[in-house]
C-alpha cells in the first residue's frame, strides 16, 4: 500500500501557492500569443492541407480548420482557467499533480515533453522539403 500511496500523493494546492520560487513574468500578451500560434500551427499546415484538399475533400477542409479550432479553443479556456487558479510555473505537470496525483503530472509532464520532440521532428521534415524545393530553383537536386 505504500507505493501506491506514493503514486497516488496530490501535491497541495497551498504549497504551490505558498512557495517563493515564482518566476519573473516577462512575456506579454502579444508574446505569449505568437508563441501559442507558433506552437499550434507550425509547418505541418503548410504541407498536409493543401494535399487533402486536392486529392479527398476539396473546399470542405475549411470545416475541418473550424472545428479544429472550436476543439483547441475549449482546450484554450481549461488551460486559462487551470493557470488563473494555480498561477504557478510548471504548466500540466502542476495542474495534474495537484488535481490527480504525482503519477498523472508525471505521466503528464513527459508527454508534454514528447509531444515536442515530435514537432521539432515534423517542422525539421517541411522545413527540409521547402529547403529542397528552394535549392532546386538553382539546379541542385539532393535525393
Amino acid at each position: 500500500m505504500g507505493i501506491l500511496n506514493r503514486i497516488l500523493r496530490k501535491e497541495s494546492l497551498e504549497r504551490y501557492l505558498d512557495s517563493d520560487n515564482h518566476l519573473e513574468r516577462i512575456i506579454g500578451t502579444k508574446d505569449l500569443i505568437a508563441m501559442g500560434i507558433g506552437v499550434v500551427i507550425g509547418t505541418g499546415i503548410f504541407i498536409l492541407p493543401g494535399t487533402v484538399a486536392a486529392t479527398h475533400s476539396g473546399p470542405a477542409i475549411t470545416i475541418s480548420f473550424i472545428l479544429a479550432a472550436i476543439v483547441c479553443s475549449t482546450s484554450a479556456l481549461c488551460y486559462a482557467e487551470f493557470s488563473s487558479a494555480l498561477p504557478v510555473a510548471g504548466s500540466a505537470y502542476s495542474f495534474g499533480n495537484v488535481i490527480f496525483g504525482e503519477l498523472i503530472g508525471w505521466i503528464l509532464g513527459w508527454a508534454l515533453i514528447l509531444e515536442y520532440m515530435l514537432a521539432v521532428a515534423a517542422v525539421a521534415t517541411g522545413w527540409a522539403s521547402y529547403f529542397n524545393s528552394f535549392i532546386a530553383g538553382f539546379g541542385i537536386h539532393i535525393p
